[in-house]
């Protein structure tokens, strides 16, 4: 059996101040800047759980909960919850906080998939990625549908494999 880790040990806390700026015309938080928020936060899990250079591969299913308002905060929780030889999972967990009166709500989950990759970080061709070790009973029900949903993604990524080749990549002016 190759090297295993502890899910907190990729464990990421980030929190964000929701400022006028980040809005869109409805007065919510913008759904791209939430996801740049989500794939630095995953990035830095990859990086804590496998300690090389990674590449974001997917972001799988990011669903909006609850809109995020100004003057809340975004609280961004993210660890690795799966590998497999050389790519990972990391579960993504958004709550949302009015910092006048101090409810929280679940706003967003979603899961991001990276791939290690061979890099100026580390220069061996052959490794793998350590495997994961879930311990409070959220991990341990996040961690569980792991190879399912890693399933799923392998078939949904062939299918669209398929569908984009049959795209024109012409642009029409």
């Amino acid at each position: 059996m190759g090297e295993r880790k502890f899910c907190r040990e990729s464990k990421v806390i980030q929190t964000h101040r929701i400022f006028p700026f980040d809005l869109n015309p409805f007065g919510f938080l913008y759904g791209g800047k939430l996801t740049a928020w989500i794939d630095d936060a995953s990035s830095i899990s990859i990086s804590r759980h496998c300690r090389r250079g990674a590449v974001t591969a997917s972001i799988d299913s990011l669903n909006f909960l609850k809109p995020l308002h100004a003057n809340h905060s975004a609280c961004i929780e993210t660890f690795v919850s799966g590998a497999h030889h050389k790519s990972m999972e990391v579960f993504v967990k958004v709550v949302g906080e009015d910092l006048v009166t101090g409810e929280r709500y679940l706003a967003a989950t979603c899961f991001t998939t990276f791939v290690a990759v061979p890099s100026f970080m580390n220069g061996e061709k052959e490794f793998q990625v350590p495997a994961v070790i879930p311990e409070t009973e959220e991990e341990k029900m996040v961690c569980a549908g792991y190879e399912k949903r890693r399933q799923a993604r392998l078939a949904e990524r062939n299918q669209y494999k398929d569908f984009a080749a049959k795209l024109s990549t012409e642009i029409p002016w």
